[in-house]
């Protein structure tokens, strides 16, 4: 009995010393993301989607940078399996059936112009880096004016449908802004 009262407050003494290194670091690697995402217009989802590269991007531009490009691949090839499935469904007709064509091309573009300037990123070098960088910021500014073109075509629509196309969208361009904050964090930093 006593033995049993020894490890119970052995037990919580433990979870008790530990528990604030443990906050500690959480709030630490929280605020990593808090100063990459500081640069962005839309902190709450440069937080939420690069929260977890905290850990190993740290102070590091370059990393961030990297991480920004890395999530806004991932949406936009989200996005363009919707519009393939849009496409596929075949519920659009006429102006909006051409439209979500012209959306796929555009998004195909847009993710090819990430897809460069992430293998730049990767190999940055100290001796191309100012070209290097505008190579990555023209690429990543592609991006987001493809994504722009793709709503042009829906201008004017109504529809449950278009709604739903125009926010997946908009969100993604979110996404591919951020990333372009990143890297102009990197530029500005330098290698």
């Amino acid at each position: 009995m006593v033995c049993t009262r020894i490890m119970i407050v052995t037990f919580l003494l433990l979870s008790w010393f530990t528990a604030p290194s443990c906050s500690w670091a959480s709030r630490k690697e929280n605020n990593y993301v808090k100063d990459a995402c500081s640069v962005t217009r839309y902190k709450d989802i440069c937080i939420n989607s690069l929260s977890s590269y905290s850990n190993t991007a740290k102070r590091d531009p370059s990393k961030w940078a990297r991480a920004g490009v890395s999530v806004t691949i991932g949406v936009t090839k989200n996005t363009i399996r919707y519009l393939i499935g849009l496409k596929k469904k075949n519920s659009m007709k006429g102006r909006n059936r051409v439209a979500v064509l012209d959306c796929v091309e555009e998004f195909q573009d847009a993710l090819d112009n990430l897809h460069k300037a992430l293998g730049v990123l990767r190999h940055i070098s100290s001796d191309s880096f100012i070209t290097q960088m505008d190579d990555v910021t023209t690429w990543i500014s592609g991006a987001l004016t493809d994504e722009d073109t793709c709503l042009d075509g829906f201008e004017g629509q109504k529809g449950k449908e278009i709604k739903m196309l125009a926010r997946k969208v908009t969100k993604v361009s979110y996404f591919t802004s951020n990333a372009l904050a990143l890297v102009t964090k990197l530029a500005s930093a330098g290698p």
